[in-house]
């Protein structure tokens, strides 16, 4: 059977293209996918395996049968180290949740404002933001790269845990995508709780969670060169 996949980040450069069509024998898996891609497309032996497979924009475990699906996305180390989705359950959020997903600038006010409200003693407001510096070499720009179905799916999952495990009022979740200066925030994550202890805890958790397990992509770009980060060679 031919299989559409879509590669992202490193993987999409590595090929010298963001979809490609594969042959695969009936019973394929995503590790027969990656082989039979990594045989086609030597540069991709040089990347790590993928942390994650989606068929038709829904994780799915690496060992399952490809088979019947329209589309499958393999999914790149992200920068923060990539956590499987495959067996988290799927959340209903509340309308007390805000997921943005944007080239524009994130503001601050937006943040705010979306988490207001009278019920909270406390806001926190995290911004992640550009440094010119990284593994010792002076950073120019970066590039952020996302799977957006995926990614505002699990943003959207992160809030609803934070729901579920704080007394949280309110949530709001916002990451950049495309070329981003130095000193620009490219992701923001803003909580209200009535007490500043689960505030700050879930703040943490949201962040922290974010870098492991969204499917957004990080190219660092500097003088001489540039890398997407995770996608260092592989031991051997």
């Amino acid at each position: 059977m031919n299989l559409k996949v879509r590669l992202f980040a490193s993987y999409r450069e590595a090929v010298g293209a963001s979809q490609v069509d594969v042959p695969v024998g009936d019973d394929a898996d995503g590790a027969a996918l990656w082989s039979a891609l990594v045989a086609r497309y030597p540069a991709l032996g040089t990347l790590p395996p993928p942390a994650g497979y989606a068929v038709d924009d829904e994780y799915v475990g690496g060992n399952r049968s490809l088979k019947g699906a329209g589309e499958v996305a393999l999914i790149p180390p992200v920068s923060g180290g990539a956590e499987s989705a495959t067996d988290r359950e799927r959340a209903t959020v509340e309308r007390s949740t805000a997921v943005d997903l944007t080239e524009r600038p994130i503001s601050t006010d937006r943040m705010l404002s979306a988490v207001a409200d009278s019920r909270a003693g406390a806001v926190v407001l995290f911004l992640g933001v550009v440094r010119d510096n990284a593994h010792g070499r002076r950073v120019d720009h970066l590039i952020y790269e996302a799977y957006e179905a995926l990614a505002r799916r699990e943003m959207e999952n992160i809030a609803a845990t934070i729901a579920e495990r704080w007394p949280v009022t309110r949530v709001a979740l916002a990451h950049r995508t495309g070329r981003l200066g130095v000193g620009e925030p490219s992701v923001a994550v803003a909580v209200s709780a009535p007490h500043r202890a689960a505030a700050f805890e879930a703040g943490r958790y949201a962040i922290d969670t974010l870098k492991r397990t969204v499917p957004i992509w990080k190219k660092e770009v500097w003088e001489g060169g540039a890398a997407w980060v995770g996608s260092e060679r592989p031991n051997r």
